[in-house]
């Protein structure tokens, strides 16, 4: 008995597995494409989710650092504005990288998201 009902729960569990994977590839394959010309005729700066306002690193508390900078986390938002407290306002963005946990590929990728 004990091997029927694993056996018929494993079939099941196989079953909703494939139908799963099935429906999800379909609704991937129905997913309706955009006209190229659309695409082209929106300037690159507004690609919907990266076109953020840019933040002020010097008035700029750590939730709104971290909710406003990629791969910048609390514990590097709190580091950031530890920094300022204890340095001054920041005079350059690239002073960022004096900040620990801050390197050239997290800089780089906010460049245009920062300001002073």
């Amino acid at each position: 008995m004990k091997k029927i009902l694993t056996s018929a729960a494993c079939a099941i569990l196989l079953t909703t597995l494939t139908f799963s994977g099935a429906a999800n590839s379909a609704a991937k394959s129905e997913a309706p494409a955009k006209p190229v010309a659309m695409e082209s005729a929106k300037p690159a700066a507004q690609s919907g989710a990266d076109q953020m306002a840019a933040v002020n690193i010097n008035t700029a508390d750590a939730q709104e650092l971290q909710a406003s900078l990629k791969g910048v986390g609390k514990v590097k938002a709190e580091a950031i504005v530890e920094y300022r407290k204890a340095n001054g306002p920041f005079t350059s963005v690239d002073q960022l990288l004096e900040v620990k946990g801050i390197g050239k590929a997290t800089l780089e990728r906010n460049r245009d998201r920062i300001t002073l």
